[in-house]
């Protein structure tokens, strides 16, 4: 009986997953060309490899079709709910760091914190007849990180992409947003709110709490963990 492990099909967080287990003596490798979603393990029996867009890797970990899975943790939170109880984050593996933030305009010299955000939300409802829009595509993240802060006069913008460019673009007058540096909000006029971090996310080894794990799996996914010093 086979453990399938899923794992991002490309760039450089396949790469880095590849790194990481090679150097615990688990060899992973893509067979075939780039567009074959097909991959080879050796150094560990029963284990197979299985190539997948890091965002459907949650969803296939919540339906218990891969028992194991490396994703970014921001895309289990956000894309599973109620996630600690559909998968257990077992290491995190010290690359893909990046921080999900919220971020105003830094023309709004008196908004640095989110009870500044607060007041000037409810100020901008009362002056233009809609809520404040922050533009973000982690919807269920920002939406909880805000409700548990008391932060309710908004409303959410979806954007999939140049999230950081809607408020100068005048579609959303704050964002939430993945950034590494901070260089791309900088060149947008754009600062985070000094308690606005939402999530810092890295990728993450995660295992399913609903796949099949009995008999052959559970002693085969033990030496695993063994071998990966876990």
């Amino acid at each position: 009986m086979t453990i399938k492990l899923a794992v991002p099909s490309k760039g450089r967080l396949m790469e880095k997953t590849f790194e990481w287990f090679g150097a615990r003596g688990v060899q992973l490798r893509r067979v075939g060309s780039e567009r074959e979603y097909a991959g080879a393990v050796e150094g560990v029996d029963g284990l197979e490899l299985v190539l997948l867009p890091a965002g459907e890797i949650p969803r296939e970990l919540a339906a218990g079709r891969v028992h194991l899975g490396v994703t970014g943790s921001d895309l289990v939170r956000e894309r599973l709910a109620r996630w600690e109880g559909r998968v257990e984050e077992l290491a995190g593996l010290g690359f893909g760091r990046a921080d999900l933030v919220l971020a105003v305009p830094v023309a709004w010299v008196d908004v640095n914190i989110l009870d500044d955000l607060d007041a000037v939300a409810a100020q901008f409802r009362a002056n233009h007849g809609f809520r404040l829009r922050i533009a973000t595509k982690y919807h269920r993240l920002v939406r909880e990180f805000l409700r548990a802060r008391g932060v309710a006069d908004y409303q959410l913008v979806d954007s999939q992409g140049a999230t950081e460019g809607t408020v100068r673009n005048e579609t959303a007058e704050a964002i939430a947003d993945i950034t590494s540096t901070g260089e791309t909000l900088s060149a947008n006029h754009l600062k985070v709110l000094e308690d606005g971090l939402i999530h810092s996310s890295q990728a993450t080894l995660f295992a399913s709490k609903t796949a099949d794990m009995s008999g052959q799996r559970r002693e085969g996914l033990r030496a695993l963990v063994e071998k990966l010093g876990l």
